[in-house]
This record gives structure tokens, sequence and C-alpha cells, in this order.
């Protein structure tokens, strides 16, 4: 018989328990008139959208990428008019008032970032694109398919940490990328 009574108040427990889970459940999903509230603030203008924001830093990063390579004289035409002057592109970031390279600046950590930064690039191909790194000094070697992607090589290596000078010596060819 205390069996049959500890099952009985086991189930009666059970129940009691599932019902208030069914209850509070059923209240949290409804719309209250706070989250409605919250929902009509995240439609408004003052407050955009989490879309919209990574939208504006997406479009802030590329015109901070445009005037860097402006300039830096990265342009495509800048960049065509110095292969065919030289055969190569140079440039060097000037150093902020009291920055310097530390002479602990590892050579191998600079050319992995770089490395790393043309990974991530759709338009250039890290594997094309020899890296030499000594104190601060960049060597780009290897092929791409346009002046614009040599630029765009210069400036990811220049905005690299630890990077003073760059030199490429990227050939165009169109069939690459």
């Amino acid at each position: 018989m205390k069996t049959v009574l500890f099952i009985f108040l086991i189930g009666a427990a059970a129940g009691a328990f599932g019902l208030y889970y069914a209850q509070e459940k059923h209240l949290t999903t409804a719309p209250t008139p706070a989250a409605e509230t919250k929902a009509a603030d995240k439609s408004s203008p003052a407050s955009p959208t989490l879309g919209e924001r990574a939208r504006e830093d997406a479009k802030s990063v590329k015109d901070s990428v445009a005037n860097k390579l402006t300039e830096w004289h990265l342009t495509p035409d800048e960049i065509g008019a110095e292969l065919s002057r030289t055969g190569q592109v140079v440039r060097t970031k000037a150093q902020s008032t009291g920055e310097t390279i530390a002479s602990a600046t590892s050579n191998a950590r600079i050319v992995t970032v770089i490395k790393a930064k043309f990974a991530l690039d759709k338009e250039l191909s890290a594997r094309a694109i020899s890296i030499d790194c000594d104190s601060g000094q960049v060597t780009l070697s290897g092929t791409v398919a346009s002046n614009a992607l040599i630029a765009k090589a210069v400036g990811l290596a220049l905005d690299t940490d630890g990077v003073s000078h760059v030199t490429a010596k990227l050939t165009v060819s169109p069939g690459k990328s």
C-alpha cells in the first residue's frame, strides 16, 4: 500500500509540475506589451538593427581602406605608372611620433600576419605571392591578376604592425588570381 501511495504522490507532483511548466511556457511565448514596445523600438530609425550596423561598419572600413590606398598612392594608375617606370612598387610608411620599430619584432610574425590577410582576401592568392621580411622591410614577389591587386597587396602589407617599408616585385598576369 505504501508503494501505491508513493507512486500516486510522485505522479501528482509530476502532473502539478507539468501544468505549471505548460502555463509558464504559454505565458512566455505570448508577446507582452513590453516586448511589443521593444520590437517597435528596434524597428525605429533611431536604433538600427544589427544588420544595418554591420553594413554601416563594413562601408566605413571600405571607405577607410580606399582612403589609405589613395594616401599611399596605391591607385591602379599610379601602380601601372610606377611598374612601367621602375618594374617594382616601393612604399614606406611614415612612423608616428614616438613610434619605433622594436628590434625584437618577429619577421615570422609579420610574414604570418600578411599571409593571413592575403588568405582572407578573395582576390589575392596567399600561395601566388611570396613574402620576405627583414626588420620591418617587406618584399612581395609573385603574380597577381591586375595593378589594383598589387595596390591591395602593398596596402595590406603596409597596414601591418611592425612593417615600415614594402617593396612589391609583383608581376601582372591577367589569368592569375
